[in-house]
């Protein structure tokens, strides 16, 4: 064998060296992308916008025992990821969606949608859930994922602890207090 001729590459190596390459050709393009989006100006919407989103956010996720959409602070989120974080077919949904709700809450109580009472707005947004489309599964979506990711939620909602401590398998849930996370 020849000292100075390269080591063979086995498969594993092989595809080790592919998922490499993808990888670097991908990340910049991605991290191109998170840093123009959170060098973005603060969220924008209009102030009547944004009133809308908020109330929308808060009848998806009303306060009960544990803190509503509001409390946590969805409608900020909501706020910036429809300006630089999802595609532009989406925000423009998201966004008509929202105009279409306090338009008909105009059309049918003479106010905006965030000035109606909370009966009247879920009855509208439940129009809008059973008319179709993509808002409302869209509007959902993200109010859920700025709620489950919030901070306050992963502590006191879902009890979420970063470092549980030592890992035990197979542990009946009434043994750790009926927390779904941690111990």
């Amino acid at each position: 064998m020849n000292p100075s001729a390269p080591a063979p590459v086995t498969r594993r190596e092989a595809l080790v060296r592919a998922a490499a390459l993808a990888g670097l050709s991908l990340t910049p393009a991605w991290i191109e992308r998170v840093l123009a989006a959170a060098a973005a100006p603060a969220a924008n919407l209009p102030p009547g916008r944004a009133a809308v989103l908020a109330a929308a956010a808060e009848r998806i996720l009303p306060r009960t025992d544990t803190p509503g959409a509001g409390d946590v602070g969805v409608p900020a989120f909501l706020a910036r990821l429809l300006e630089g974080y999802v595609p532009a077919t989406d925000r423009d949904t998201v966004v008509a969606g929202l105009d279409g709700l306090d338009a008909a809450a105009r059309a049918a109580h003479g106010r905006g949608f965030a000035d109606v009472p909370p009966g009247v707005q879920d009855a509208l947004i439940r129009a809008a859930a059973e008319a179709g489309g993509r808002f409302f599964p869209l509007l959902r979506e993200y109010t859920l994922l700025g709620y489950f990711t919030s901070e306050r939620v992963g502590r006191e909602v879902l009890h979420y602890d970063p470092v549980p401590g030592r890992w035990e398998p197979c542990v009946p849930l009434a043994e750790v207090g009926d927390r779904l996370w941690t111990r």
